[in-house]
C-alpha cells in the first residue's frame, strides 16, 4: 500500500527536534520559524511536556468519556484561569476542524437557526460544515456545499450590518478568525470584532471566535480577539494547545447550556491528550511565553519593516506575514535550501511566520540575517 498523495512534500526527513530547531536524518540543523502550522507553542520536546506525557503513560493513556477523567477538570480550571474565561465551559475534542464543527453545531442548537456568516479568505477546517464555511471552493466537495453559509468581505463593517438588518433573525452564528492564517495573516480590526459582538447581541446570534491558529498566546494575548475588548460566545482552539499532541476544544460561555448527547467524542479529552495540554499551559504561564510572543513578535515586525523590499509586514505577536517582492518570489525556497530555515506561505506571495512562542531574540536575528542576505542577492 502507498500513501494517498495529497501533500506536496519537501524532500526532508526530520528525525529529532528541540526548542526552535529540528534535525534531519543527516544531522543537519534547521531553524523552525513555522512550528508545523503553528502547532509548536512551547518549543519542540519541551522537557516538562515530555515528563508530563511520560508520567501519564505509566498510569493510563486512554479511557472513554463514560467515566470521570480528573485531568479534564484540571485542564479546564487551568485554561479558564490563564485565558481569563473562568466562568466558561470546556468541551474537548481532537482537532481544529472538529472544534469548529462542534462550535457551529452548538450555535445552531442554541438558536434553532441554520444560517452562518463567514468571511472571504476564511479557513475553518476540512470537515463538513467547517469546510463549507471555508472560502476555498477547491476543497469543498459537492456533499459539503450548502446555502447555509453567507460569505462577507473581511473587516467590512457595513456589509456585516446590512446582512444582519436583512436576515438577522435567521443567523445562528458568525464565525471569524481574529487573524486569518491560511488567508494570508489578515488581522481583524477592533471595530470589526466589536461590531460582530453588537450584531450578535442585537439579533441573538452566537459569536464564534476561531482561535485554532491565532489563539493560545500566539498574538501576544491569549486569544487574538481579546485585542478588541469583547468576549465571544465560543472560542475554538487546537494546534498550539497540545504542542504537537492532537487535541482541540471549544470554550463555551455560560449562557449556552448543555444537554446529554448533543455533543460527543471518542478520543477527545483522553488522559494522555490532557496531560500534554496541561503541560503546555503550565509552561506558557511559568516561562511568560505570551509576553515573549508579544516582545519578539514586535521586534521581528519592526525589523522586517526596515527591509524596504518587503511589503505589508503585518500580524500580531508571533503570527506574522509579509509579501515577497516580485524580484524574490523564491525567497521561501531559498530560506529553506540555502539557510535551512522553515517558514510557511499563503498564496500567492506571502511568507507566514508561526514559530514557537519561546523563540529567542538570537533565533529571530538568525532569521532576519538570512532574509537580508537573500534580499541583497541580485536576481539574474
Amino acid at each position: 500500500m502507498k500513501l494517498f498523495d495529497v501533500y506536496p512534500l519537501n524532500n526532508i526527513t526530520i528525525t529529532r527536534a528541540k526548542g526552535a530547531r529540528v534535525w534531519d536524518e543527516q544531522g543537519k540543523s534547521y531553524l523552525d520559524m513555522y512550528g508545523g502550522h503553528a502547532v509548536i507553542s512551547i518549543g519542540h520536546t519541551h522537557p516538562h511536556w515530555v515528563e508530563r506525557i511520560e508520567e501519564q503513560l505509566e498510569m493510563i493513556a486512554f479511557y472513554s468519556n463514560s467515566v470521570v477523567i480528573p485531568q479534564q477538570k484540571t485542564l479546564a480550571e487551568l485554561l479558564g484561569r490563564i485565558s481569563g474565561k473562568e466562568n466558561y465551559q470546556l468541551f474537548l475534542c481532537n482537532s481544529g476542524a472538529e472544534a469548529n464543527e462542534n462550535a457551529l453545531k452548538l450555535a445552531s442548537f442554541h438558536t434553532g437557526r441554520r444560517k452562518i456568516i463567514a468571511f472571504k479568505k476564511a479557513f475553518h477546517g476540512r470537515t463538513s460544515l467547517a469546510v463549507a464555511a471555508t472560502d476555498n471552493p477547491a476543497i469543498v466537495a459537492p456533499v459539503n456545499q450548502t446555502d447555509a453559509v453567507i460569505f462577507l468581505p473581511f473587516n467590512d463593517v457595513d456589509a456585516l450590518k446590512a446582512v444582519f438588518t436583512a436576515q438577522g433573525n435567521d443567523i445562528a452564528a458568525v464565525i471569524v478568525e481574529g487573524i486569518q492564517g491560511v488567508g494570508g495573516i489578515n488581522v481583524a480590526t477592533n471595530d470589526f470584532l466589536q461590531t460582530i459582538r453588537e450584531c450578535c447581541d442585537a439579533y441573538g446570534a452566537v459569536y464564534i471566535a476561531d482561535s485554532v491558529q491565532c489563539g493560545y498566546g500566539r498574538s501576544g494575548k491569549f486569544y487574538s480577539h481579546d485585542f478588541a475588548g469583547v468576549n465571544a460566545d465560543i472560542y475554538s482552539m487546537a494546534k498550539g494547545m497540545g504542542n504537537g499532541f492532537p487535541i482541540g476544544a471549544i470554550s463555551i460561555a455560560p449562557h449556552l447550556h448543555p444537554k446529554h448527547g448533543m455533543l460527543g467524542t471518542t478520543f477527545g479529552g483522553n488522559q494522555l491528550a490532557c496531560a500534554a495540554a496541561i503541560a503546555v499551559l503550565e509552561v506558557i504561564e511559568k516561562e511568560g511565553l505570551i509576553a515573549n510572543a508579544a516582545t519578539i513578535g514586535d521586534y521581528l515586525m519592526q525589523s522586517l519593516r526596515e527591509i524596504p523590499e518587503l511589503k505589508n509586514v503585518r500580524g500580531r505577536g508571533l503570527m506574522i506575514g509579509f509579501d515577497m517582492p516580485d524580484s524574490h518570489t523564491d525567497l521561501r525556497k531559498k530560506l529553506l535550501t540555502d539557510h535551512f530555515i522553515f517558514t510557511g506561505e499563503a498564496k500567492p506571495n506571502v511568507i507566514r511566520l508561526l514559530p514557537s512562542l519561546a523563540l529567542t531574540r538570537e533565533e529571530a536575528d538568525e532569521f532576519l540575517e538570512a532574509v537580508r542576505k537573500e534580499i541583497s542577492v541580485p536576481v539574474g
